[in-house]
């Protein structure tokens, strides 16, 4: 049975969906502003990997996960750019979608944007304003009053007068309170606008998906996610909406993914540590990243640096050499076999990806050793993680569009060395392998002749 680790209760519970045999999940998506960084690529992997375990368990799933196209950031770097905000977002969704695909991200079954949905935003605010937990101020903005929602703070695990006490908080003197949030932003001068009960003006960024998630999969549903920066203040405000609005229970399972770090720092676009993830792949093979990110539990740091990519490269070129004889295509995963139901055991303690990985490498040291299943069984259960689908030799051949050796002059060197050593000139046959070395190319002498693979 599945046991997730639930932010809210801070245990691991089982899980047990609202509908037998169905789970509604939705997951805090990107502000499309800029290219994506690793730890948006974090983000989109892990939650492709819940997605794809909850399927392959047998959930019939329903992933949503949202894109904001509008806010602050994305006007102002419209603005700078001297383009509407539409053509921005626009540019950067196709560049978000882009790198999904090399990651190997399997696309959400709905992808809401916020400006789609501004109609159910207004009729949220007005709920709650209804229900006296929001209020329109003097200067045309609506917030929320978070000291009428008397359980705000369980998400964060703090009462209000701590958090109170432990951010900092702009004073806005039309606020009741401190920690009360926006809802409703009153128009600004050549700012986009929609047109209100309390005037022109567009939505804040929490409410957009307390209103979507409703929208799409009910006012209670099973998995809530995102990135650990997300926790507070802004799945603590989603709460606090939504069943402020609808006094239910607003989501039974929250997960969030621990943060990506440089030198011990959590990288983000404000410290300006971050690495897009398009700079990252110009270095290194997407499913390589992919297995980086798998490679450490989703819940810890996952620490970036060139030494744990080149590791984790050479891990997946094990796994990937260990496939060199297997056929291409494998049947599903066999879940009665030892080795399958040691992988399940690990995906369903959390999500445990360290501990199935380490299964497929089980797997792949029998695969050396001749055993076929095993290496239809390496390649089947990598299949659930979104790994070794490839031929094996387009996995260990691929390279960079650097300047260094092509396909063809690898081939047409290794056929001049094999030339040269038929006609027993060792010193030129040397040359070439140290040439091919040189460039990164190893060889491998076999029966059947010599094959190769990019260092």
């Amino acid at each position: 049975m599945l046991h997730i680790t639930n932010s809210l209760t801070r245990t691991k519970e089982a899980f047990v969906p609202l509908v037998p045999g169905q789970v509604r999940m939705y997951v805090c998506g990107m502000t499309v502003y800029d290219l994506c960084h690793l730890g948006h690529a974090r983000v989109f992997v892990v939650f492709d990997m819940v997605t794809r375990w909850l399927r392959a368990s047998g959930y019939q799933v329903e992933y949503v996960r949202n894109i904001t196209d509008i806010d602050d950031k994305i006007i102002r770097r419209a603005q700078e750019n001297k383009e509407t905000p539409a053509a921005l977002t626009g540019r950067f969704i196709d560049a978000m979608h882009a790198d999904e695909r090399a990651l190997g991200v399997l696309p959400p079954d709905h992808e809401p944007r916020a400006t789609d949905y501004v109609a159910q935003m207004l009729a949220l605010i007005g709920q709650l304003i209804d229900k006296g937990l929001a209020y329109p101020a003097p200067n045309g903005d609506v917030y929320y009053s978070v000291r009428g929602f008397p359980t705000y703070g369980r998400l964060s695990g703090k009462s209000l007068d701590e958090l109170r006490a432990g951010e900092r908080v702009e004073v806005d003197p039309s606020k009741r309170d401190p920690m009360d949030f926006v809802l409703w932003k009153a128009a600004k001068p050549g700012e986009p606008a929609w047109e209100s009960p309390w005037g022109p003006g567009r939505p804040g960024w929490h409410i957009e998906c307390s209103a979507m998630s409703a929208d799409l999969l009910g006012q209670h549903f099973d998995i809530h996610g995102g990135g650990q920066d997300l926790q507070f203040p802004h799945h603590e405000n989603e709460i606090a909406q939504s069943e402020g609005a609808h006094g239910c229970t607003f989501v039974n399972y929250w997960l969030h993914n621990g943060f990506v770090r440089v030198d011990n720092e959590k990288m983000s676009k404000s410290l300006g540590n971050f690495f897009t993830i398009r700079e990252v792949l110009a270095q290194y093979d997407a499913e390589v990243v992919r297995f980086f990110i798998l490679r450490a539990h989703y819940r810890s740091p996952l620490n970036y640096s060139d030494a744990h990519l080149d590791d984790a490269k050479g891990a997946l070129t094990r796994l990937y050499t260990a496939l060199k004889h297997a056929p291409s295509e494998a049947p599903p995963p066999d879940w009665t076999q030892p080795a399958s139901q040691r992988f399940r055991a690990a995906m369903d303690d959390d999500f445990n990806t360290p501990e199935a990985l380490a299964v497929l490498f089980e797997l792949a040291g029998e695969a050396n050793r001749g055993d076929v299943a095993a290496a239809q069984a390496l390649r089947s259960l990598g299949g659930v993680l979104g790994l070794l689908q490839r031929d094996t030799a387009d996995f260990l051949q691929a390279g960079r569009a650097d300047g260094s050796l092509s396909a063809s002059d690898i081939d047409a060197l290794i056929a001049a060395r094999r030339a040269a050593r038929q006609a027993k000139d060792f010193a030129e046959s040397d040359r070439i392998r140290d040439v091919l070395t040189t460039a990164g190319i190893v060889l491998e002498d076999g029966a059947g002749g010599t094959t190769w693979r990019r260092a």
